[in-house]
């Protein structure tokens, strides 16, 4: 029986300290994935909270067949998703700011470059704003296959779709966002001010 199953089943039985150890755990990737789907840095860590309130309530529900991470990250993104369907607009707030599994290759910490450093941010702070252009179930998709490496039979199971939406969802969410990156590029590139440009 490897740890995680031991704090899940020492949870199970009452234990808090083991459902600390979760939480401690599963915190970093909670937030995450909630900060992706509703942008805000605030409502992700209610989202957060929230996410482990459910988990500790449904705690003895959980099935040990089902990879524990899967279960866990799928009543965040559930959460997210209600959230998002009770608000009529997404709100991106690019102050907030997350490097850990982004997309977005980070620069070697040993050799700093500003400029590079910059338009990374910019980078970043774009993918995290096309992302709110997304349906919400769309958009938990997303998440889940490219930050948490869900497989798509994964995915269809805790957004209750089937495997052929999933992929059906994916590929619309790939395009719709490969063509809004490119159309705010080349805009970005066209309306860029002289003062902005890279210092040489």
């Amino acid at each position: 029986m490897d740890e995680e199953l031991a704090w899940v089943i020492q949870a199970q039985q009452g234990s808090e300290d083991a459902f600390t150890q979760i939480v401690e755990t599963y915190q970093k990737p909670v937030y995450n994935l909630c900060y992706r789907m509703l942008g805000e840095a605030e409502a992700a860590e209610d989202a957060a909270q929230e996410t482990f309130l459910r988990v500790y309530q449904h705690l003895h529900r959980y099935d040990q067949k089902r990879p524990f991470a899967t279960w866990l990250l799928s009543i965040a993104a559930h959460y997210c998703i209600d959230r998002l369907r009770k608000r009529k607009f997404a709100i991106f707030s690019i102050d907030a700011e997350d490097d850990e599994g982004s997309v977005i290759e980070l620069p070697d910490p040993g050799s700093p470059d500003p400029e590079r450093e910059s338009i990374k941010r910019e980078d970043r702070e774009q993918l995290h704003g096309l992302l709110q252009s997304l349906d919400s179930t769309d958009r938990a998709a997303v998440v889940m296959r490219y930050w948490y490496d869900f497989s798509e039979i994964e995915i269809a199971e805790s957004l209750r779709l089937t495997v052929s939406a999933v992929k059906s969802r994916l590929h619309r969410a790939r395009r719709a966002l490969a063509g809004r990156w490119q159309e705010d590029r080349s805009e970005f590139q066209t309306h860029r001010r002289p003062h902005e440009s890279p210092a040489i």
